[in-house]
């Protein structure tokens, strides 16, 4: 079955996302290199700025045959369509929204909507949907909770996000539901 788009198969290729923020453009292509070197192609950018759709077009245009591409801080049906305009590769919701679940579907991206508590998931699976990202990670449990959700939800797989360090990445990746982590300790 092709739920939420594919999203497995983009994560599954993917250990660590790096969330990144740009400010500026001239911080795109530097960024982009460094990670290349260090043999990450995937990157989530998130929408925190006023040049975020710039930045996005730019990796695309310069890095899109190197690079999965991911927006990130999409909470809006506007954010969608950008995402379609663009030709992203893949959608981040750090919450989920039933109002937005058929333009999510509809729009053809790979995409995965945020959760917290049980309830985001059971509202998440009344959609077919089983994979979550989990946010904000240290907030809300951590290591503990995804194990506890493990035994809840034993069909389900996450991306943790959020408060996670270079230091405690492979404690999450470690755990069966966890099929990749995303965080902002890449430099």
């Amino acid at each position: 079955m092709n739920k939420q788009n594919n999203i497995r198969e983009v994560l599954s290729n993917h250990q660590v996302i790096p969330v990144v923020t740009f400010n500026t453009l001239e911080e795109v292509g530097p960024k982009i290199e460094m990670l290349l070197s260090r043999n990450v192609n995937c990157i989530e950018i998130t929408l925190r700025t006023a040049i975020a759709y710039d930045a996005i077009k730019k990796v695309i245009d310069l890095y899109g045959d190197q690079m999965d591409v991911g927006m990130g801080t999409v909470v809006l049906k506007e954010h969608i369509d950008a995402a379609v305009d663009l030709g992203i590769d893949f959608i981040v919701s750090p919450g989920l929204n039933i109002g937005l679940a058929d333009d999510l579907e509809k729009s053809g991206i790979a995409f995965i909507p945020g959760v917290a508590t049980p309830s985001d998931i059971i509202s998440g699976l009344q959609f077919g949907w089983d994979t979550f990202k989990f946010f904000p990670a240290h907030l809300f449990g951590g290591v503990e909770a995804l194990k506890t959700y493990g035994q809840v939800f034993p069909n389900l797989k996450f991306c943790p996000t959020g408060g996670i360090t270079e230091e405690t990445h492979k404690d999450y990746l470690a755990l069966n539901n966890v099929i990749s982590v995303g965080g902002s300790w890449i430099r």
